[in-house]
């Protein structure tokens, strides 16, 4: 018996071991991954804008110039930062990707169309990259009627597919329909809700909104942006269960990469107002 128990143990060790390397070898930086080397750790500073326009009447801490947004883009290249996307950094975390040491990430909430009208074409003369987290919602809405306008419109499915094309435009899950303040902030839980109700709500909204990117424009958002920032304690958990390998908030923070897949949650931006250029951005949070 004692010679079958062996063999038993033997079999099992090494169905362990074909595990763990079948995991490695799709996921190469999970080796070692909650003692990721500290010294290879990246510093990242993530943007958050959402709209663009030109009248000084319509400008307010939501809202920027254009010219503003240049001028972000000119002091990005002259001072030699690389433009990166959530796909970089989930390259670096799982497979080892290089992520150069001084990096930045430029997003754009809500989905706005003046971000396809004025930001795009900026972004192709400069050669940055930017992220875009469209209200799924109101993409399907401007995409059915067919209506534009850079004030209020948002972007539709082909502006989507028109941008990611370019490679530089990353489209990421904004919610479906859950930018509200009520009767809910954002995707928080309400008061009322128990746990399994909350999460039902979270995961046909979010659901829907991957389902609608992917059929309509081609994409697959693997990070979720909170809406006006607002979560509850279980959140995060459920973000997870859907298999999204990273979140962003509205907190203002520098965020510190590693090879650690937990250093691509709830990431903190630096949200840009018209009395603050990047610049100004990045030199205060030295």
């Amino acid at each position: 018996m004692s010679v079958i128990i062996k063999i038993r143990k033997f079999i099992i060790l090494a169905l362990i071991l074909m595990f763990t390397l079948a995991v490695l070898a799709v996921f190469p930086g999970a080796k070692d991954n909650k003692n990721a080397d500290t010294n290879d750790a990246v510093e990242l500073t993530i943007i958050m804008y959402h709209s663009l326009l030109k009248d000084k009447k319509l400008q307010n801490d939501y809202t920027i110039s254009p010219d503003s947004f240049e001028e972000d883009l000119q002091y990005i290249t002259k001072n030699n930062y690389s433009t990166i996307t959530v796909g970089d950094l989930v390259d670096y975390v799982y497979s080892a990707k290089p992520l150069p040491q001084k990096c930045i990430m430029l997003t754009f909430d809500d989905g706005y169309y003046n971000n396809y009208y004025y930001a795009f074409p900026l972004l192709k003369k400069y050669g940055c990259k930017a992220v875009i987290s469209p209200i799924a919602y109101m993409t399907e809405k401007y995409t059915n009627d067919g209506s534009v306008s850079t004030t209020y419109g948002h972007i539709n499915a082909d502006n989507i597919k028109e941008m990611v094309s370019s490679g530089l435009v990353e489209i990421q899950n904004h919610s479906y329909n859950m930018h509200k303040l009520t009767p809910r902030r954002g995707v928080a839980k309400k008061s009322v809700e128990s746990d399994d109700e909350y999460k039902a709500v979270i995961l046909e909204d979010i659901t829907r909104a991957q389902k609608y990117l992917k059929s309509s424009a081609g994409v697959n958002p693997n990070c979720f942006v909170y809406p006006f920032g607002a979560k509850s304690d279980s959140t995060l958990d459920i973000i997870k269960e859907l298999g999204f390998v990273s979140t962003m908030t509205c907190t203002e923070k520098t965020n510190r990469i590693t090879h650690d897949p937990d250093s691509l949650f709830e990431l903190g931006r630096y949200r840009r107002v018209p009395s603050e250029s990047v610049e100004q951005i990045l030199n205060r949070r030295k």
